[in-house]
């Protein structure tokens, strides 16, 4: 049982992105070649029924289906522009439910997507109550998760010096800056880790810089240590870009916390996942 739930787990994790402010999102092209459907055109009518369901239950569409323009390849390094949705979680679960349940893994969706709607429901309004170091241990924690499956990825990719491939990261998003030099900027001691002394929101934007690295080297198999160490620049540097497109302040703006989280779990304030 643990092995199915597992594997159903992966499927739909493994297309979920993350935005800039750490919220999670699906694209309705990707479920639909998740949920096996050959076509695009063949797999819209349950993105329809889901609309409609939404409507029905007196809730903002455009808030769980936002119109959205991807660009995509279509063979000999072509790419072209298609609509797609930016699609919630609740939109997922709509969406599995007006699907062809005949396909195993539509029921495997169905399931999946209405015990994860119901715990995020439930996070959301925790997450809101909790202070702002729970909020950072929160966000590291993911961060360390994400990081151990971009150290995988970037590995498979080639990546070989990963001092170099993380620090070309950092250095696109925060305009130039390496890890030595965030760390001589927030005043840490030697080797101190300095993901342990960001605030929640500063974690969050380094969070979206790993998961779209992550989901970048995926989707573009990108092979090759230069290639992938290019490609986490470039994507540091685009959500750089996009915080001040947003007006947000620059993650070197952002206050450094009183206490470390490796102080906090010290003084046994709070604790760090392993």
């Amino acid at each position: 049982m643990n092995e199915i739930k597992e594997y159903t787990d992966k499927i739909f994790e493994n297309i979920k992105h993350i935005d800039e402010s750490g919220n999670e999102y699906w694209l309705a092209r990707e479920l639909g070649k998740t949920l096996e459907y050959s076509e695009y055109r063949k797999f819209f009518p349950s993105i329809k029924k889901a609309i409609i369901s939404c409507e029905k239950s007196a809730l903002n569409i455009e808030n769980h289906f936002a119109q959205m323009d991807v660009m995509v390849k279509i063979g000999s390094n072509a790419k072209r522009i298609l609509n797609d949705y930016r699609l919630t979680r609740y939109a997922c679960y709509l969406i599995v439910q007006n699907s062809d349940s005949s396909k195993p893994v539509v029921a495997l969706g169905q399931t999946y997507f209405a015990i994860q709607t119901r715990k995020q429901e439930l996070f959301e309004k925790e997450y809101n109550e909790l202070s702002e170091d729970e909020k950072r241990i929160y966000q590291r924690n993911l961060t360390k998760k994400h990081n151990k499956s971009l150290n995988q990825t970037a590995k498979e990719a080639g990546v070989k010096n990963f001092d170099k491939f993380h620090n070309a990261g950092y250095k696109g998003l925060y305009n130039g800056e390496t890890a030595d030099d965030i760390a001589r900027r927030k005043g840490l001691r030697y080797r101190e880790d300095i993901l342990d002394n960001m605030g929640s929101e500063e974690l969050v934007d380094n969070l979206f810089r790993i998961t779209h690295t992550d989901s970048k080297l995926k989707n573009d198999k990108i092979k090759g240590e230069a290639k992938a160490i290019k490609t986490h620049y470039e994507v540091g540097k685009k959500v750089r870009e996009t915080i001040k497109e947003l007006n947000g302040t620059m993650p070197e703006d952002l206050p450094k916390p009183n206490k470390s989280l490796k102080e906090l779990e010290k003084d046994k304030q709070l604790f760090i996942v392993k």
